[in-house]
């Protein structure tokens, strides 16, 4: 892309609220702390703007999203304040060709699983374990720059059974000092959209300050980046034998004319 690439970060906002530690390790929220790690690794090569749960809309209006060529979502205790009418919205736009990045705890956001089709739901515990993520794939545009593996002191831990489709790509796996191991960095296409779910980012540890999670981040908003001249969602047309490029609108399986 010769211009920059337009991210919107979304977070819930809402442990930085309501508890002092987090809103101490975060004091821009965590959001804020992802925005700058990408804008620190990439420059004026990105647009950056945050939104947040409060916001109108969530941040997240028709014209928003429009302006958006990638989003990076992380949520976790208010999935369900999450607007239906919002979710459908984003849903929309990832199958007509925006980006999106899902990030820890957003597994479970409504409109991951609904790009899913499945509960998404996995192991947990949250008792300072130390995570290793190592790189399956070294060629992959994501895991270009980051250490095999890549050692995070302190964070969750998730683990399988992971419930989501088989991804398209296994990017990272991740293991924990419990011996549990996880699909933490893994690609799926929708309609015209490319998605990236990453593990790392418990609202409990600095996490999006780590240099090599920013990188990652950076990498996939780089990635996620679909091409294409407008933004429009995959639709059935009709074409006419030896007529390859006009299609048709589609009424419907009955003619209504042929109804009468």
């Amino acid at each position: 892309m010769t211009n920059p690439i337009r991210v919107t970060v979304w977070g819930e906002n809402r442990h930085e609220q309501l508890e002092p530690g987090v809103a101490e390790r975060y004091p821009n929220g965590m959001h804020g702390a992802i925005a700058e790690g990408i804008e620190a690794n990439l420059g004026e090569g990105v647009v950056v703007r945050t939104a947040t749960l409060d916001d109108p809309e969530h941040g997240l209006t028709e014209e928003v999203l429009r302006e958006t060529d990638v989003l990076t979502w992380w949520g976790h205790a208010a999935h369900g304040d999450v607007s239906d009418e919002v979710v459908e919205r984003v849903h929309r736009h990832v199958l007509a060709g925006m980006g999106l990045i899902v990030l820890h705890s957003g597994h479970w956001s409504k409109v991951f699983q609904k790009l899913m089709g499945t509960s998404c739901t996995l192991r947990w515990r949250a008792e300072h374990d130390r995570e290793l993520v190592w790189t399956v794939d070294p060629t992959h545009p994501i895991a270009q720059g980051i250490p095999h593996p890549m050692i995070i002191d302190e964070d969750e831990m998730y683990g399988e059974f992971f419930d989501i489709p088989a991804p398209d790509e296994i990017v990272f796996i991740s293991s924990f000092t419990g011996g549990e191991v996880f699909r933490s960095g893994i690609t799926f296409k929708r309609g015209f959209g490319k998605i990236f779910y990453f593990r790392p980012g418990d609202q409990e540890y600095p996490t999006y300050f780590h240099e090599g999670v920013r990188r990652v981040v950076s990498n996939a908003v780089q990635w996620a980046v679909t091409v294409r001249p407008e933004r429009t969602e995959p639709v059935l047309l009709r074409y006419d034998t030896e007529d390859f490029y006009n299609g048709h609108g589609y009424q419907g399986a009955l003619d209504p004319e042929k109804q009468q």
